[in-house]
Parts: C-alpha cells; sequence; structure tokens
C-alpha cells in the first residue's frame, strides 16, 4: 500500500473544492429552500442555478458563493484522501477486474464505496460546519435554519462545548451510506470507461489525457443522480436547529426525514437542487480523477528518475 496515493487523492480534491464551492452553495440553499412546505407555497429566491448565483451576488455578494470552503476543503481532503487511496490500491493489486482481466463494475463499487463509506464517517463533522456555513444568508433570502456561526473554528468549538462529539456527528448515519452509492458509482463509473477507452480507443493516439477527462465527466454523470436523495436529506438532518438535549428540531433521524419530504414536497423534493449538484458533481468529480492521474503521473515520473540513479 503506498501511503502517497492517500495524499494525492486529498490533494487532488482540494484543488478542484476551489473551483466547484460555488455551486455547492447554490446546491445548500435550493435544497434548503421548501424545506417542510408543499410546491407552490412557499417563496423560491433560487429557482435555477442561474438565478441563484445572480441572487447571492445581488444579496450577499461575492464572496458569498465561497461561504463555508474552509470545512469544505477539510472535508474534501479527508474523504477523498481514504476513498481514491483505498480504491488506487485495490486497483494496483488487481482487487477491481474480473477473471478476464477487464474492470469489474462491481468490484470496483464495493473498493470505492468502502472507502467514501469510511472516509466520509471520520469527515463527517467538516460535512456538517460546510452545511451551516453555506446556508448563512442576509435574511432577504435566507432558507432553512439560521445557524449563528462566525467562521469554522468558531462553530466547531460551539456546537462541541454544547453537545460534545455526538454533536459533531449528528446526520453521521445518512451521510455514510450517502458516500457509499456516491463513491462506488464514481469510482466504478470512472474505472469501467477509462478502461472501455484504453482498449478502444476512440482514435489512433488517443490522449491519455482525454480518457481521464471523459471517464470522468462520466463518473460525475453516475454520481449525482444516485447520490442526489441522499444529498438532500443529509443536508437536512445537518443544517436542521437542535434543542437543549442535542435532538433535531425537525427530524428525528433519516427514515423520519425521508418519509416528511415526501409527504409534504414529493419525490421531487428529494431531487431538489439536482441541477446545481450535477453542474457541480460534473466537474467537480472530471477535475478531481483528473487531476489525481496527473498527479500519480508526476509520481510515477520521479520514482523513474529516482530508480534510473
Amino acid at each position: 500500500m503506498d501511503g502517497v496515493d492517500f495524499l494525492l487523492g486529498g490533494i487532488a480534491a482540494t484543488g478542484a473544492t476551489l473551483f466547484t464551492n460555488p455551486l455547492e452553495v447554490i446546491k445548500t440553499r435550493m435544497q434548503l429552500q421548501g424545506e417542510m412546505a408543499a410546491k407552490g407555497t412557499y417563496q423560491k429566491p433560487y429557482k435555477n442555478v442561474l438565478e441563484g448565483l445572480v441572487t447571492i451576488l445581488r444579496n450577499d455578494g461575492y464572496w458569498a458563493l465561497q461561504k463555508g470552503l474552509a470545512p469544505s476543503l477539510c472535508f474534501q481532503f479527508g474523504i477523498n484522501s481514504i476513498r481514491l487511496g483505498t480504491y488506487t490500491t485495490a486497483l494496483e493489486h488487481g482487487l477491481t477486474r474480473s477473471a478476464d482481466g477487464t474492470q469489474s463494475i462491481w468490484k470496483s463499487v464495493f473498493w470505492g464505496g468502502t472507502g467514501g463509506f469510511v472516509g466520509s464517517a471520520l469527515s463527517s463533522p467538516f460535512f456538517m460546519l460546510r452545511t451551516h456555513l453555506q446556508s448563512q444568508a442576509v435574511a432577504e433570502i435566507a432558507v432553512g435554519y439560521q445557524h449563528k456561526h462566525t467562521g469554522m473554528w468558531s462553530a466547531l468549538r460551539g456546537i462541541y462545548q454544547q453537545h460534545g462529539i455526538q454533536g459533531l456527528y449528528r446526520g453521521v448515519s445518512v451521510t455514510m451510506p450517502r458516500a457509499f452509492l456516491g463513491s462506488g458509482g464514481q469510482l466504478a463509473g470512472f474505472g469501467y470507461t477509462k478502461d472501455l477507452l484504453q482498449r478502444h480507443p476512440l482514435y489512433k493516439g488517443q490522449s491519455e489525457r482525454l480518457v481521464s477527462v471523459l471517464s470522468g465527466v462520466v463518473a460525475g454523470t453516475v454520481m449525482a443522480v444516485t447520490m442526489t436523495p441522499p444529498d438532500v436529506v443529509a443536508t437536512r438532518l445537518y443544517n436542521q436547529g437542535v434543542d437543549g438535549k442535542g435532538k433535531g428540531i425537525y427530524y428525528s433521524g433519516v427514515v423520519d426525514c425521508c418519509v416528511k419530504i415526501l409527504k409534504t414536497e414529493g419525490v421531487a423534493g428529494l431531487y431538489k437542487g439536482f441541477w446545481p449538484h450535477y453542474i457541480r458533481i460534473g466537474p467537480h468529480s472530471m477535475l478531481t480523477l483528473f487531476f489525481f492521474d496527473e498527479l500519480k503521473s508526476v509520481r510515477n515520473k520521479l520514482k523513474q528518475k529516482e530508480a534510473i540513479r
């Protein structure tokens, strides 16, 4: 097991996050607007991605699009260092391949999902902090429960002092299966597409960079479709306020949240924020996996130079 792969996975994801965090802010607010309200009975300050962007710029300013960046970088580094490191280790040991040597979708799902499951469990507090900070807005465009944090460290300290470790891990029961589905689907889609394009190139002299980009696009599409419903549930559970005992004021857990969303908002409620999620996760997935492949390529070249010496 090469520990460098774990580090490179985290670095690749943080690089992608710098570009895609604004879309994460819009997605979070779209998922929270109309919470526990029937369709057509609430104001929609975030009607779509473009209007959401304009609304935030007009009312909150440019820097509001990078709200929650610090915990987002921490979350992405934590989850991706583990999931990409785990998947790459399995890939390099042949654990993701079928008996005929081709890439196995189900084995890729297992190893990618397992890495995501573990990584999300360890990084869960940063997911919650990111959600709290990204949902904060001026009153005119505020949606969901509004927390009064002044930054990541004050939020971390305040939640820990009030509710302890348990408070920081509220909602972890949904973020782990969310990550298993998303990570498993993404890495299976990436590995399978990459293997297919390498065995059946689109044209002679096909660029490895093009293979990485196309595989990343496919991976992002699979990830967005499989992960949006649990992502909505996770956002709601993480963002809700809590009572004096640390219990959620809206939802008691994953099942209760799903039932309430379906009853009041319908199936469409579970897909709120799909388009900003899709638009974000596509570039984010592509950039993360592209950066990861590039970083591994640099590492391998350095190893070859060292071996020659």
